[in-house]
C-alpha cells in the first residue's frame, strides 16, 4: 500500500516540492531529524472570505492569487450525495436561499451535533436544485468588499474545486495544497449520507487529487481513524485532527455516550493518541495563547510544544483582519467592524513565535506577507 501510493505522490513539481509544502515527512519528520523547518504554510480559510463570499470559486482565485499554500473546502452533501463546499449544511447565512420563494416551504428545524438549527439545508436540495442559489457573504456589513459580490458566484462542488485548483496551479506554476474539512460525519452517516467513501472516491478519481498535497480535516475522531485504516501513508495525504474550545466534546464522542473533551486532546498524552493516526492537530487559537480577563493575550501554553513532541505538526485556527476578531491589545480606534491590517499582522507574529507549521487566516495576502517577512 505504502509503496504503491509513494508512486503518485509526484506533483506538478515533483516530489521534493510536495514535501516541501507538507512539511517533510508524516508527523514532522524534518523536527525529528534535526534538519530546518519548514516555512509555515498559508491557509485559504474558506477561500479569502475577507474579500470574497466564502466557498466560492472566486474566493480560492483570490487566496491562490494572495499566495495561500493550500485553500481549504468544508465539505457537506446535497440529497443526490454530491458533495460540496459550505462551511454547514445550513446555508441560510451563505445562499440567496431565504429570498427565494420557490424554496419557502423547505426552511426546518433541525438538531445537528447536538444543536439545533432553524432554516435551509443542504441535503434537503439536488445539486442541481442548489446550483440555482447564489453565494451571499456571511458577516454582512461587516466585510463590505465581498458583501458587494453578493449573488454572483454559485456554491462549488468538490469536483469543481479540484479542476478549479488543477488549472490555477498549472497556469501559476506551483503547486496548491487542498485541505478539505469533513463536516459533521456522525449527523450525515445517520441520515443516510455517509461522507468518507464518497470523498475517497473523488479524489481517486482526479488525478490532481492523487499526486498534490491533500489534508483532510475533523472535529471528529472517528471519521479520521476509518480514512487512515483505508489510506495508510500515502506521501501526498495527510490527516489533521481539529479541536475545539476546551469543554466542548467531538460529536462522534458524544453520540456514543463518551465523555472525552477537546481539553484531554491537547494534553501531552492526549496528543500522542492523536499521533497514532493522524499526522497534524489544529487547535483553535485561544487554547495556544488564552485570552486574559481584560481581552489582552496572555502567556502561550504547552500544546505546540507537545504537540510536536508528540510527532505532530500544527495547524491553527483562525486570523481575521477585523477589529473584531482581534485579542484587545492588536485592536485599532477605528471600530470593532474597522479593517485592521496592522494589529492582525502583530497578533499573528505573536503565533507564528511559537513555531506553528501553518495558521487558516480569512485574508492570505497577510499571512503571506507576514510569512516571509518572517
Amino acid at each position: 500500500m505504502v509503496e504503491k501510493s509513494r508512486r503518485f505522490a509526484l506533483g506538478l513539481a515533483g516530489a521534493a516540492v510536495v514535501a516541501g509544502l507538507a512539511g517533510t515527512g508524516p508527523g514532522g519528520a524534518a523536527r525529528a531529524q534535526g534538519t530546518a523547518r519548514p516555512k509555515p504554510l498559508v491557509l485559504g480559510h474558506r477561500g479569502a472570505p475577507a474579500l470574497r463570499p466564502e466557498h466560492t470559486l472566486a474566493s480560492y482565485a483570490k487566496a491562490i492569487a494572495d499566495g495561500a499554500d493550500y485553500i481549504e473546502p468544508d465539505l457537506v452533501p446535497t440529497k443526490d450525495g454530491v458533495l460540496v463546499a459550505r462551511h454547514e449544511n445550513d446555508i441560510t447565512g451563505t445562499t440567496d436561499v431565504a429570498r427565494r420563494p420557490e424554496f419557502a416551504a423547505r426552511k426546518t428545524t433541525k438538531t445537528v451535533d447536538g444543536e439545533s438549527h432553524t432554516g435551509w439545508f443542504t441535503e434537503d436540495f439536488t445539486l442541481a436544485e442548489l446550483k440555482t442559489l447564489r453565494a451571499i457573504e456571511r458577516l454582512g456589513a461587516v466585510r463590505p468588499d465581498s458583501q458587494r459580490y453578493d449573488g454572483q458566484f454559485q456554491v462549488p462542488t468538490l469536483e469543481e474545486v479540484i479542476d478549479f485548483t488543477a488549472a490555477e496551479a498549472a497556469a501559476r506554476g506551483r503547486v496548491i495544497g487542498l485541505i478539505p474539512e469533513l463536516k459533521h460525519s456522525t449527523y450525515f452517516a445517520k441520515i443516510g449520507l455517509p461522507l468518507e467513501d464518497r470523498f475517497l472516491a473523488v479524489l481517486q478519481a482526479h488525478d490532481y487529487t492523487r499526486r498534490n498535497p491533500v489534508e483532510i480535516q475533523s472535529f471528529e475522531i472517528a471519521n479520521l481513524r476509518y480514512l487512515r485504516g483505508k489510506l495508510g501513508r500515502p506521501a501526498n495525504i495527510r490527516l489533521l485532527q481539529l479541536t475545539d474550545e476546551p469543554a466542548v466534546i467531538p460529536a462522534d464522542v458524544a453520540a456514543t455516550g463518551g465523555r472525552t473533551t477537546f481539553a484531554d486532546m491537547l494534553t501531552a498524552d492526549g496528543l500522542k493518541e492523536i499521533a497514532t493516526y493522524a499526522d497534524a492537530v489544529g487547535p483553535w487559537t485561544r487554547t495556544i495563547i488564552p485570552l486574559e480577563a481584560n481581552g489582552r493575550l496572555g502567556q502561550p501554553n504547552k500544546v505546540v510544544d507537545d504537540a510536536h513532541a508528540a510527532g505532530l505538526l500544527v495547524r491553527t485556527y483562525t486570523f481575521r483582519p477585523e477589529n473584531r476578531f482581534l485579542a484587545a491589545d492588536y485592536r485599532s480606534e477605528a471600530g470593532e467592524n474597522a479593517r485592521n491590517e496592522t494589529g492582525a499582522m502583530a497578533e499573528l507574529k505573536r503565533y507564528l513565535a511559537l513555531g506553528i507549521d501553518g495558521f487558516f487566516i480569512d485574508d492570505p495576502a497577510l499571512g503571506r506577507k507576514a510569512v516571509d517577512a518572517a
